[in-house]
């Protein structure tokens, strides 16, 4: 099996890890426009096991005909670059007649339909939003679902923190980029049975996550829309899906939501256009940058609340993975990267077969997601499961 990987950032380089240690990859490609993090990426896996699998080589996803010509001869394409580059790589990958694992996704619902058109009418195969969120949520969202007769309400939890909170958020960039989180779209709950919007940063609710120390809030980042289509929760009547930071992170975000300093529409400033999100991140993102030494942790739940039977039953999934010290890789990279990677592989076996663009829940189901956990497990990510006594997941 032979994988491409795109991106040599926080995120590329942990696909490379999960990949390089399967014993049925022979070869381990990492491409990346940016010559310093390539070498940075051979550095680091020099003398690690599987070593010998990988290469690097620099590529321009702007020059769609030299990226589809790598793909040649590649099983498998994993793309960890964002999502306006990862068009690019999807298009290059349909040209080439490749598959390809994504996880980043379009925050635009339009997006999604149009690039969904595009891979449907080019006979692509593609894997889309297969990280941490969404990804591994929704996966274990079909999961608890199929526990039960009727689900009634689904709950979705996940965040990126650091290890010490400091101010003046109690967050650090973890994902890698230098620009935050922070959105002026409003996101979906569902509400008796129907997709309705919710302000952002509203629905604050206190939580707590095994050996989590400190205070948490969670708060509306948005309901994926197709977790409905999944046929246990078409007729779900209340579902949120929330993301976790430090206490009385929303409400500073707010603030400059309200102000319109979230926005990316343009405003004059002295004869000069700028988008008032940039400049929030170029002031922001020096005290927000994880330094060297700084560990972060990835906690994530998903609640679901129904019948089995005739009784009324609840089952909550919950993880905590914390910052690799042995490999060097943060959570939030191992969590991510290793989805991808992990369903790219199942790709490559032949295990798992893609037509058009797909979100993961719909095909890492059954043996497949036991397989799917099994491989996180060997990572040492693992999750318990609540449903009236607590165990660790690991399914038959």
């Amino acid at each position: 099996m032979k994988i491409l990987i795109l991106g040599s950032g926080l995120m590329g380089p942990a696909a490379a890890h999960d990949t390089m240690l399967d014993p049925q990859v022979s070869r381990v490609t990492v491409a990346d426009v940016n010559p310093q993090l390539l070498d940075a990426c051979a550095q680091k896996f020099a003398g690690r096991r599987g070593a010998e699998k990988l290469s690097t080589v620099r590529l321009d996803l702007a020059d769609q005909s030299a990226a589809a010509r790598l793909m040649t001869g590649i099983d498998v394409v994993i793309s960890a670059v964002p999502w306006v580059a990862a068009k690019l790589a999807i298009r290059a990958a349909m040209k080439a007649g490749r598959p390809l694992v994504d996880f980043s996704w379009p925050i635009s619902d339009d997006e999604i339909a149009a690039m969904r058109n595009e891979v449907d009418a080019g006979g692509g195969s593609v894997i889309f939003g297969c990280g941490v969120e969404p990804g591994i949520t929704e996966i274990l969202a079909r999961y608890a679902a199929e526990q039960f007769d009727r689900v009634d309400e689904l709950h979705i939890c996940c965040g990126g923190l650091p290890e010490k909170p400091t101010p003046p958020l109690g967050y650090k960039i973890v994902y890698g980029g230098n620009r935050l989180p922070f959105y002026d779209t409003d996101p979906f709950m569902v509400k008796n049975g129907r997709l309705v919007v919710v302000p952002r940063y509203s629905g604050i609710e206190p939580v707590k996550f095994t050996g989590v120390r400190g205070d948490l809030e969670a708060w509306h980042e948005g309901f994926m829309p197709w977790l409905l289509e999944i046929p246990q929760l078409r007729h779900l009547k209340l579902g949120t899906q929330k993301t976790v930071r430090a206490s009385g992170y929303a409400a500073k975000v707010c603030i400059l939501k309200e102000l319109g300093l979230l926005s990316l529409a343009p405003v004059t400033v002295d004869g000069v256009q700028v988008p008032p999100k940039r400049v929030v991140d170029a002031v922001l993102y020096p005290k927000v940058k994880m330094e060297k030494g700084e560990r972060d942790i990835t906690v994530l739940s998903v609640e679901t609340v129904g019948k089995k039977g005739a009784r009324k039953r609840r089952c909550r999934i919950e993880m905590v993975d914390r910052f690799d010290v042995k490999t060097g890789f943060t959570s939030m990279a191992r969590v991510t990267a290793f989805t991808a990677a992990i369903v790219a592989r199942m790709i490559g076996r032949g295990d798992l077969k893609v037509r058009g663009m797909l979100s993961p829940e719909k095909v890492v189901a059954g043996k497949l997601f036991t397989r799917f956990i099994a491989d996180l497990a060997a990572h040492n990510v693992k999750f318990t499961i609540s449903n009236g006594k607590k165990r660790t997941l690991m399914p038959d």
